[in-house]
């Protein structure tokens, strides 16, 4: 069974990879669900059900970013500027979003994210139609509201297994008026240190629970799934980054705004 996850993983890492590298986002909105219907086959189970899922979520997302980042850099996608402020407060909130998944009724926070991804798309489609890019190096980022912003971003997506960058984008291109490009790269390097400190929190907490754990596990990370989705998004990223690329900022606000839309409702309609 764990080679039969393996192989379906492959395909989900396919997708997941071009989705990063095209839209900047980690891509746990895919994984997650998935993974959710998968584990259970190879027997498991809750407790460990959630927690290996979104684990596994996180190690995925960290080693697709490294494809991706590289990518963005190359194409030079990255604001350092906007990063160097970001990566604090995305580390920071997603350590505390990790030590509190027992805090906060899961109900509460799935109704406020898709109220607001379902806003962000609204937002994202309507300002669609205004054909002139911004130019991001005549933007500089007001610090404390970027870390303020950033700790909540960081906090959410460690809560819920995923980047952050149906999140971050919408607010850098939004509310900062930062390039579309420009934003997708930020939040390839927000999504990295996102999943690098959720990951770390989920392999830890695995490492020392007394639940029984499944053959192939490393901490509440699934190995097997891990391998199939990485093997695969680590090539398809760079794709999506050149796609990306050549995309007029159009399109690829309508693409992020069509996301945004469907994660949404699927949220809402559980």
């Amino acid at each position: 069974m764990a080679l039969q996850i393996l192989l379906l993983c492959l395909s989900l890492g396919a997708v997941v990879g071009f989705l990063a590298g095209m839209l900047g986002i980690g891509g746990g909105l895919v994984i997650v669900p998935v993974l959710l219907a998968l584990l259970p086959l190879a027997g498991v189970t809750d407790p460990v059900l959630m927690p290996m899922v979104l684990g596994t979520s996180l190690a995925a997302i960290l080693l697709t970013s490294i494809s991706t980042l590289l990518a963005h850099h190359r194409a030079d996608n990255i604001p350092y500027h906007f990063v160097s402020v970001l990566i604090v407060g995305i580390g920071f909130g997603a350590l505390v979003g990790g030590y509190s998944a027992d805090l906060i009724p899961s109900e509460i926070l799935k109704l406020f994210f898709a109220c607001f991804v379902l806003l962000m798309s609204l937002q994202m489609w309507v300002g669609s139609k205004n054909n002139q890019q911004d130019l991001s190096t005549d933007v500089k980022p007001a610090k404390v509201q970027l870390s303020v912003v950033s700790v909540f971003i960081g906090g959410i997506a460690s809560l819920l297994g995923i980047g952050g960058g149906v999140l971050l984008v919408p607010y850098l291109t939004s509310v900062v008026k930062l390039d579309m490009r420009k934003a997708i790269g930020a939040s390839a390097a927000g999504g990295f240190f996102v999943a690098l400190m959720g990951s770390m929190g989920y392999l830890w907490a695995g490492l020392h629970t007394d639940a029984v754990l499944p053959k192939w596990s490393l901490g509440y990370i699934y190995l097997p799934a891990l391998v199939g989705i990485i093997s695969v998004s680590l090539f398809t990223a760079p794709l999506g980054v050149k796609v990306a690329k050549r995309l007029p900022i159009k399109v690829l606000k309508r693409c992020f705004a069509v996301l945004l839309f469907v994660v949404g409702t699927k949220i809402l309609i559980g």
